[in-house]
């Protein structure tokens, strides 16, 4: 069967195709951080997804208030902050937070994601010496183009990603498009270019197209909002 991951050659097949759709479809999938709090999304066969459900929005409210309390209690403790943000995230996803008709986060749910970046900010500030790449995903995801929309945070966020994993072609895709969208376009030409090196030979082709047409659909919702 297609999606028997057992062997190696079969796991690389069904991340390209997984890689091409997700750029195919582009503008509403988690794996440029644009869906946002849906679950279930393409990034979640790289390891990404915020897995929030109806019952989430109590336990990760009270999740929260536990670790507000401890941050306050210690404020130089890294890892009080990296759950922090990893919870806040999470929040942002549920309840009224999110719009599941329109696969979109409210006002108030973007207000979370903006405490969340505060936490997860924070938390770097404290130069832990490994970054928690689990929480980085999700800070790709909140700082993406259907959240808040700072790709320069968002680049800084998805570069951990990769650190934990260097090796993955479709991580490099992405930043190659973030990277665009922060206007950094040596660092965007340069994932591209390890995208390509990394990804099946008979997929490079497509892919590069693919890339080019996620950095255009970039650039024309940055007109639209301008406009």
């Amino acid at each position: 069967m297609l999606f028997d991951l057992r062997g190696r050659g079969r796991r690389r097949t069904v991340q390209a195709i997984y890689l091409s759709l997700a750029l195919l479809m582009g503008g509403g999938l988690i794996f440029f951080g644009i869906g946002g709090a849906t679950n279930g999304g393409l990034f979640d066969a790289f390891g990404g997804g915020n897995g929030s459900s109806g019952s989430g929005d109590s336990l990760f409210t009270k999740r929260v208030d536990q670790l507000e309390a401890r941050v306050k209690t210690n404020p130089n403790d890294a890892a009080a902050w990296d759950a922090l943000a990893k919870a806040r995230f999470q929040l942002a996803g549920t309840g009224e937070n999110f719009s599941q008709d329109q696969q979109a986060y409210t006002h108030k749910g973007r207000a979370k994601l903006n405490e969340a970046a505060a936490a997860w900010q924070r938390y770097l500030v404290l130069n832990p010496s490994k970054p928690d790449a689990t929480t980085a995903n999700f800070m790709v995801q909140a700082y993406g183009q259907g959240a808040l929309q700072q790709y320069d945070k968002a680049v800084q966020a998805m570069e951990i990603v990769i650190d934990a994993r260097p090796n993955v072609s479709a991580l490099y895709a992405q930043l190659a498009v973030l990277a665009h969208g922060a206007k950094q376009e040596r660092k965007s030409t340069l994932a591209a270019q390890k995208a390509l090196e990394l990804a099946p030979a008979d997929k490079r082709k497509d892919l590069k197209t693919q890339i080019q047409v996620a950095r255009s659909q970039l650039d024309q919702a940055a007109q639209a909002q301008s406009g």
